[in-house]
C-alpha cells in the first residue's frame, strides 16, 4: 500500500496509469512519466473510491493521483484536534505532489511541472485552497460541486453549526450515519481500523468548518484555466458555482444534466463529456499528447 508518512500521520494516495498503477515516482523515461499529473481529491465523508469509475479513462491521458485526506479512508485518523485543518490538508497534497514529480528525493532535479488540481465537494474547496497557498505548482483547477466559503460571517456561522451538527452525529452514531447520504458517501468503504465516527467529527470541525474567507476572496488572483463542473440537481451549489465561474478570471462552467451533488456518480457519462474537452486542451498546452494517442476518450 503506498503510504506518505506525514509527522507521523499517514496518508494513503495510489498513483494510476494505463498500464496498472505505481505507488511511488519512477525516474524511468516510460509514457507515464512525461505525462501531466492530474491530483484528485474526495469530498467530506467519501474516499478515494468515489472516483474508481473514471481512473480507466483518465489514467490513459494523466498520472493520475487519488488520495484518502485524513481521517477518511485509508489514512490514518489522527487523534489530535489540531492535525486536521485546511493547511494540514493543502500541505498533505504538496507533499504527495513531491514525490510522485520526483522533488522530494533529488534536491538537484528541476522542481516537479505544475498538476491539475481537481476535487469535488470539500476535495474542490481544498484545490482552490491549494491554489491560493501554491499558486505555482497548479497547471488549470477542475473545481466540481463546490463553493469557496463565504464571505459574510453569518452565512459562516451558519455553514459551521451544521459542520459541528454533523460532527455530533458521527461522535453518536458512528460510520452509521453515511447511510442514505449521497452515493459518494453511502457506497465508500473506510478501510483503514482507525477511520470511525470520532475521525470523520475531527474532519467536520477541522476541516469542513470555514475560518476565514481568504479563498474566496482570492478567486479573482486566479491565473490558470479553471473549469467549474456542477450537478443540475445540486441546487445548493448551483449559485456558488456561477459566482465562481463568473469571479474567476476566463474560468469555464459546465452544468451536467441528470446528477446531484455526486456528479460524476449520478451522471459518469455526462460528466465526461463535460470535463473532457477542457482536461484534453489542458494536456496538450502541457505538452502530454503522447502516451495516450488522439483525443482523450472514455
Amino acid at each position: 500500500m503506498p503510504y506518505l508518512d506525514r509527522d507521523g500521520v499517514k496518508i494513503y494516495y495510489q498513483v494510476h496509469h494505463d498500464e496498472g498503477s505505481e505507488s511511488t515516482n519512477s525516474n524511468s523515461n516510460s509514457n507515464s512519466n512525461v505525462r501531466p499529473l492530474l491530483l484528485l481529491t474526495h469530498g467530506f465523508s467519501s474516499t478515494s473510491a468515489m472516483w474508481t469509475g473514471q481512473i480507466p479513462a483518465l489514467s490513459r491521458h494523466f498520472r493520475l493521483i487519488t488520495w484518502d485526506m485524513r481521517g477518511h479512508g485509508q489514512s490514518d485518523s489522527p487523534t489530535d484536534q489540531a492535525a486536521y485543518s485546511e493547511s494540514h490538508t493543502v500541505k498533505d497534497m504538496a507533499a504527495i505532489l513531491d514525490v510522485v514529480g520526483g522533488g522530494l528525493h533529488n534536491a538537484t532535479a528541476p522542481a516537479p511541472a505544475p498538476a491539475i488540481i481537481g476535487g469535488l465537494s470539500l476535495g474542490g474547496y481544498m484545490s482552490l485552497a491549494f491554489y491560493r497557498t501554491y499558486p505555482a505548482r497548479v497547471a488549470a483547477l477542475l473545481i466540481i460541486d463546490t463553493g469557496p466559503g463565504f464571505r459574510n460571517a453569518d452565512a459562516r456561522r451558519k455553514w459551521n453549526d451544521t459542520a459541528e451538527q454533523t460532527a455530533r452525529s458521527f461522535e453518536a452514531r458512528g460510520l452509521t450515519v453515511l447511510r442514505g447520504l449521497s452515493p459518494e458517501r453511502a457506497h465508500v468503504a473506510h478501510l483503514h481500523r482507525d477511520v470511525t465516527g470520532m475521525g470523520l467529527a475531527r474532519a467536520a470541525r477541522g476541516m469542513l468548518a470555514q475560518r476565514d474567507g481568504r479563498v474566496l476572496e482570492s478567486l479573482g488572483s486566479v491565473r490558470v484555466p479553471s473549469l467549474v463542473v456542477v450537478g443540475a440537481e445540486d441546487h445548493p451549489f448551483l449559485a456558488a458555482s456561477e459566482y465562481m465561474a463568473m469571479k474567476i478570471p476566463g474560468a469555464k462552467k459546465v452544468v451536467v444534466p441528470g446528477a446531484g451533488h455526486a456528479v460524476n456518480i449520478d451522471n459518469p457519462k455526462g460528466f465526461w463529456e463535460g470535463v473532457m474537452p477542457f482536461l484534453e486542451e489542458v494536456r496538450q498546452r502541457q505538452g502530454g499528447g503522447g502516451g495516450g494517442g488522439g483525443r482523450a476518450k472514455l
